[in-house]
C-alpha cells in the first residue's frame, strides 16, 4: 500500500527525538520542567505507597491467618450443651478418618490468674498431649526453649520429650517477660473451677515448675497462653474429658466441605465452628479497610496524572510556533499528537518504573525501616499489642503488583491523549500569526 507523499511511520525516529528534546527544558522552560518533575514524583510516590500498602496488608492477612490457624486450629469441635468430651479418644479416632482431616487434638482448657512475684495476670491454660504439642508448629519451633530430659539442672534445648513426665508448663515469651520468668521458674496458677465441695466449686490454686518457654509470634498467644500435659489439666480444672477437639485439614480454605462428615463422625450432640465462622467480622474489616485504603491511595497517581495534562497543555503553548513551523514543513497531525503522548508517557512510564523499583524495595526492608524509625524515634511504629504480630509483614503479591503497574500506565496514557489531539489541531497559521 503506497505511503501519503512526505509522511513517514508512527513513532519514527524522529518524533522521539523531538519528544525527548521537549523532555529536556532549557531556562525558559523551567516552570513547565518543574511540573513535569512533581508529575513524575507523584506517580513514582502513588505506585510506590500502593504496592507497599497492598503487600503490607497481604501480609497481614497471611501472618495472621497462619498464626490463627497454627494455635487453634481449622475447625473446633465440642459437646452442644457445654459439657466436656468424656470419650473423646473414641470421637478423636473417628474424626481422624474423614478425608481432608489431618490432625485432631484433644485439649482440656480453661481460664485461670497467673500470679507471680511480680504480677498477677490473667491466662489461658490448654492442657495437651506431648505429642499434640509437638505437632504445633507456631509453638514447636526455632524459638523454642525447654528445660526438658534433664530438669531441673537447667541446660535448654528445643525439644519438648519429656513434657508429660515433667508436670510442668510452657509459657509465651511476652508471659515470661511481663513476670520475669526463666527455665525452672515457679509460677502458680489459680482456678475458680475447683473441687466439689458442699459449698459448691471452690479456687484452687498449684504452682507448677516453667519447663519451656516458646515464641508463636503473635502477641495475644505469646502473653496469655500456657501448655500443661492433658492429665494434668484435667485434674487442675478438676474436669476429666477434653473441652474441645481441635482439628486441622488439607484446604483450610475449604474446611466447610468437611464439616458434615465430622459431625456425623462426632455424634449428634456435637458441634462444629471454622475457623471462617471465628474470625469472620476480623478478616472482612481487614478485606474492606485494605480496599478502602486501595482506592484512597489511587487518588493519589490520579492527581499526579493531573499534573502531566497541566504540564503538557503549558508545553504545547509554549511550542506552538515549532509546532506551526513543523506542520509547514510536512509533518502530519498525527506525528505532532504522537510527538506529545510520547512526551506524556514518559513521564508515566519512568515514574512507574521508580515507584514499582522504590515499593519492592521498601517490602523487601521493611521491618529493618521499622527498626530504623524505632531507633530514631524511641517509638515503636508497629506496637505488638495493638498489631498481634512481632514483626512487621509484607507480602509482595505479584498480581496485586502488576494491577498497581497496569493501572498507572494507562491513567499515565489516558492523561496525555487530550494534550496530544489538542497539539495536533493546532491551526499553523493562526500559531504564526501572533509569534
Amino acid at each position: 500500500m503506497a505511503s501519503v507523499p512526505g509522511s513517514t511511520r508512527p513513532f519514527a525516529a524522529f518524533e522521539w527525538m523531538l519528544a525527548l528534546r521537549y523532555l529536556r527544558a532549557r531556562r525558559k522552560e523551567g516552570f513547565i520542567s518543574v511540573i513535569s518533575l512533581f508529575s513524575f514524583l507523584g506517580i513514582m510516590l502513588g505506585v510506590a505507597t500502593l504496592i507497599v500498602v497492598m503487600s503490607v496488608f497481604n501480609g497481614f492477612h497471611q501472618e495472621l491467618l497462619g498464626k490463627i490457624l497454627g494455635s487453634t486450629g481449622h475447625a473446633m469441635i465440642f459437646k452442644s450443651d457445654g459439657t466436656t468430651i468424656q470419650n473423646y479418644p473414641d470421637i478423636e479416632a473417628k474424626v481422624a478418618q474423614v478425608v481432608g482431616v489431618t490432625n485432631v487434638i484433644a485439649i482440656s482448657e480453661g481460664q485461670v490468674l497467673a500470679s507471680s512475684q511480680r504480677a498477677s495476670t490473667g491466662a489461658l491454660v490448654r492442657g495437651m498431649s506431648e505429642k499434640d504439642l509437638k505437632s504445633l508448629v507456631e509453638i514447636n519451633n526455632k524459638d523454642l526453649q525447654t528445660a526438658l530430659g534433664n530438669f531441673p539442672n537447667i541446660d535448654p534445648k528445643p525439644t519438648l520429650d519429656g513434657f508429660e513426665k515433667s508436670k510442668g508448663i510452657l509459657v509465651g515469651a511476652d508471659m515470661a517477660r511481663q513476670h520475669a520468668l526463666i527455665l525452672g521458674s515457679n509460677f502458680t496458677l489459680i482456678t475458680p473451677d475447683g473441687p466439689d465441695t458442699p459449698i459448691g466449686n471452690t479456687p484452687s490454686s498449684r504452682t507448677y515448675p516453667v519447663v519451656g518457654i516458646f515464641k508463636a509470634g503473635m502477641s495475644d498467644i505469646d502473653e496469655n497462653v500456657i501448655f500443661m500435659p492433658i492429665d494434668e489439666a484435667q485434674d487442675f480444672f478438676s474436669r476429666p474429658g477434653a473441652s474441645l477437639l481441635q482439628i486441622n485439614v488439607q484446604d483450610p480454605d475449604l474446611v466447610q466441605r468437611t464439616v458434615p462428615a465430622m459431625l456425623a463422625a462426632a455424634g449428634s450432640d456435637m458441634l462444629v465452628q471454622t475457623w471462617q465462622a471465628r474470625n469472620v467480622a476480623f478478616f472482612n474489616a481487614l478485606a474492606v479497610e485494605r480496599n478502602v485504603v486501595t482506592m484512597v491511595l489511587s487518588l493519589v497517581v490520579m492527581v499526579a496524572a493531573l499534573n502531566i495534562i497541566s504540564g503538557l497543555f503549558m508545553l504545547v503553548k509554549d511550542k506552538g510556533s515549532n509546532i506551526a513551523i513543523l506542520r509547514t514543513m510536512g509533518a502530519t497531525s498525527g506525528a505532532m499528537m504522537r510527538v506529545f503522548f510520547i512526551t506524556g508517557a514518559a513521564i508515566g512510564t519512568l515514574g512507574t518504573i521508580a515507584g514499582f523499583v522504590v515499593g519492592v524495595l521498601i517490602c523487601w526492608n521493611a521491618d529493618n525501616i521499622r527498626r530504623a524509625i524505632q531507633w530514631l524515634s524511641g517509638v515503636d511504629p508497629f506496637n505488638p499489642e495493638f498489631y498481634y504480630l512481632a514483626q512487621l509483614p509484607a507480602k509482595i503479591s505479584y498480581t496485586d503488583t502488576m494491577f498497581v503497574v497496569i493501572f498507572s500506565l494507562i491513567i499515565s496514557f489516558i492523561a496525555t491523549l487530550y494534550p496530544s489531539w489538542k497539539a495536533a489541531r493546532l491551526d499553523p497559521v493562526e500559531a504564526l500569526r501572533y509569534e
